[in-house]
């Protein structure tokens, strides 16, 4: 297996299997709507080897103030190598001139995303997973 690169060059994804990822997601979007998503962010980040598209990270901004990461994910083989961590460290290098950048996950995601310099904070949602699939977008 060839060794893990990291690149912000989303014209990678023309060459590399995309698929594997939203494990558990009761509606993820279709391969196309996923690299819509990651052709279409702000900044993005992409872990892959020669063959496949192994880790992400994605973020939307107003370029200004603000930003928010609403995508990270791992490959299941992949995950607790450090592969998380280090689309995480790219992407705050990205988007350090902002002011602020928030992540918004699930409760048990917490600690992963304090180890990797966030800070634990309050805040609300409104999910639709009728929509998760982003397909009427």
């Amino acid at each position: 297996m060839s060794e893990i690169q990291y690149t912000t060059d989303a014209n990678i994804l023309e060459k590399l299997s995309v698929g594997g990822f939203f494990v558990g997601w009761p509606n993820p979007p279709s391969n196309k709507t996923f690299l819509k998503i990651l052709k279409q962010s702000y900044k993005v980040v992409l872990a892959h080897n020669d063959e496949e598209l192994i880790g992400f990270v994605n973020a939307v901004s107003d370029g200004v103030l603000s930003a928010y990461i609403p995508l990270l994910e791992v490959l299941p083989s992949f995950q607790g190598k450090g592969v998380g961590k280090e689309l995480i460290s790219i992407v705050k290098g990205e988007l350090d001139g902002l002011y602020m950048i928030d992540v918004l996950c699930d409760s048990e995601l917490i600690p992963y995303y304090e180890k990797v310099g966030f800070s634990k904070a309050q805040g609300v949602l409104i999910r639709n997973y009728d929509n998760q699939s982003g397909a009427k977008n």
